[in-house]
This record gives structure tokens, C-alpha cells and sequence, in this order.
């Protein structure tokens, strides 16, 4: 099975940035995920479907949690990660919505980043830009890309100032 072009830029993101966790919401058969794992110290993979996790290759670093993204944050809740990479597919963004995204945000490591594979332009609108550095790749089926800032570009501009 082939790979979209943002699927291959995802790939080369993850083996450039080597995320200490990376999270993938939504797997299908585990194909994306199992190519960015060897990039990851401990990777996480969550889906509402028992057998994906049958198509994970196991390791002690890879971890496949059968839930929603809803059940997820709250074990996040409860046992805090600071997630390095974190991977929405389209359907997850479809159901979940930017509320996912949201609850999501305490637990982005700053610079860290979460990608929006296929995200519909009205999902994207609610995303506030003030606190991510936000950039569209157009391609089909479209990719959006966050980085999680520390602080806002002034912010930075007057403590260098300073």
C-alpha cells in the first residue's frame, strides 16, 4: 500500500524531530504508525476498533490503547505524558472535532507538534493561531501542521531585547 505525499513528510518530520513520544489518534491497519515508530522512543497508537491493534508491530516502546480519544485524555489526566508528536488522522478530526484538539493542548511538549491529516477548513478555523505557529500543506487529501509555542513571537522579541 503506497503512502500519500503527507504521509511520506510526516515520516521525514518524525525521523528529523525523533519525538520522545509520539501519538498517532486513529490507525486503521497501523501502516503510518509503524513507519514512525523506529523515530520515537515510546510511541502510542489509540482507536475505538480492538483488532487495529493487531496490525501494530509490538515492541516495549509501542503501546496500543482500545478507546476514544475522549477515554485517552482522561488517562492523560490521571498519568500526564508530555507528547512530543501528536497525529490526528481525518476521521478523527471528522468526529472528535477541534475539542479533541483542545483538551489535547496541556499535554503538547513546547515545540511540540500535532498534525492534522485531511482536517476539514471549518475543523481548522477554531484552532487559535496565538498559541501555535500553523501551516497548511495543501496537498490532497491536506495536511495541517501546529507547533506549540512557549510564547507569543512579542513575547520573544522583548526578552531578547531585554
Amino acid at each position: 500500500m503506497g503512502l500519500s505525499g503527507n504521509e511520506d513528510f510526516i515520516i521525514n518530520l518524525a525521523r528529523l524531530v525523533r519525538p520522545k513520544v509520539f501519538v498517532k489518534l486513529g490507525l486503521y491497519q497501523c501502516t503510518l504508525f509503524n513507519k514512525i515508530t523506529p523515530y520515537a522512543e515510546k510511541s502510542i497508537g489509540v482507536d475505538i476498533q480492538p483488532e487495529v491493534g493487531e496490525y501494530m508491530k509490538q515492541s516495549r516502546d509501542t503501546h496500543f490503547i482500545n478507546g476514544t480519544t475522549q477515554e485517552f485524555v482522561k488517562q492523560l489526566e490521571t498519568k500526564p505524558l508530555q507528547i512530543n508528536m501528536l497525529l490526528f488522522d481525518g476521521e478523527n478530526i471528522k468526529e472528535a472535532g477541534p475539542q479533541d484538539f483542545h483538551r489535547f493542548f496541556p499535554f503538547i511538549a513546547p515545540q511540540g507538534f500535532i498534525l492534522l491529516q485531511d482536517p476539514r477548513p471549518d475543523k481548522t478555523q477554531m484552532i487559535k493561531p496565538g498559541l501555535y505557529d500553523l501551516m497548511k500543506i495543501p496537498d490532497s487529501p491536506g495536511l495541517t501542521i501546529c507547533r506549540k509555542r512557549i510564547g507569543s513571537i512579542d513575547e520573544f522579541r522583548t526578552s531578547r531585547a531585554g
